[in-house]
C-alpha cells in the first residue's frame, strides 16, 4: 500500500488521528475498526470482536481534533521567563520548537491557517540507549522518539493525579525526564546538568507554566 507521512503516536508511526484513536483502541482495549480488523497480535479478525463504527470512529476523531490545549500560565514570572530563555540557550527548541502554523487544507475551518504553540518539531529523533524500548513500531529503531510536545506538561500532576514523564513514566520530575535524554539530545542534557541550581529551577519553573 501507499506509505504516508505520519505524525502521531510515541514514535510518529500513525498518519492521521483518526488512525491514532483507532490503533490504541486495537492494542489497549481489544477493540477493532475498519481501519484496524485484526486485534493485536492476531493473524485474522475474531468473529464477536467488540467493534468500533466508522461513525463513531469520526465522532471520536473530531472531538479529539477540537480539544482545546491550556492557556500557558505565570506569563509575567521573572524567573518563568529567564527558564524561557535558557530553554533557548541550551537548545532545548531545536526539537521542542515553540511555534508552528497550520495550513489551509484542514477539513475543520476553525484548525486552518492557526499559529499555536506545541514545542515540538513532531519528527524522529535519537535519544540514546537509556530510553531504548522495544515498542514495536514499524520504521522506528528502539531509541527513536517523536519529539513529545511540552504545551500542557505543566498540569501533568493535576490532570493524571501523580507525576510520571516520558514515554513510560519513568521519571517523576521533570528534571529526571530532562536527565534521561540522551543521544542527539546528549549536549542540551549535559548542558542542563551544568547549569546552577537556581538556573536549574528557573528552566523547570519554565516548563510547568506550559
Amino acid at each position: 500500500g501507499k506509505e504516508l507521512v505520519s505524525r502521531f503516536g510515541y514514535r510518529a508511526s500513525q498518519p492521521s488521528i483518526a488512525y491514532q484513536i483507532a490503533i490504541a483502541l486495537n492494542r489497549d482495549m481489544g477493540i477493532a475498526s475498519d481501519l484496524f480488523p485484526k486485534l493485536d497480535g492476531e493473524s485474522d479478525a475474531r468473529p464477536g470482536s467488540e467493534w468500533l463504527d466508522q461513525e463513531a470512529l469520526e465522532l471520536m476523531r473530531r472531538y479529539v481534533s477540537l480539544l482545546g490545549v491550556p492557556a500557558r500560565r505565570d506569563l509575567h514570572d521573572d524567573e518563568a521567563l529567564r527558564g524561557e530563555a535558557l530553554f533557548e540557550a541550551l537548545s532545548c527548541s531545536s526539537c521542542h520548537q515553540r511555534t508552528m502554523t497550520t495550513d489551509d487544507s484542514h477539513p475543520y475551518a476553525e484548525l486552518r491557517n492557526q499559529t499555536f504553540h506545541p514545542y515540538t518539531d513532531l519528527l524522529l529523533h535519537d535519544m540514546g540507549p537509556g530510553l531504548a524500548d522495544t515498542l514495536n513500531e514499524v520504521g522506528a529503531s528502539e531509541t527513536e522518539w517523536r519529539t513529545a510536545p511540552l504545551w500542557g506538561i505543566g498540569l501533568t500532576e493535576g490532570v493524571s493525579g501523580g507525576r510520571g514523564y516520558l514515554h513510560d513514566g519513568r521519571a517523576e520530575t521533570l528534571s529526571e525526564a530532562i536527565l534521561w535524554h540522551g543521544g542527539e539530545a546528549e549536549n542540551s542534557k549535559e548542558a542542563f546538568r551544568g547549569l546552577s541550581r537556581n538556573d536549574r529551577n528557573a528552566l523547570i519553573r519554565f516548563l510547568k507554566s506550559l
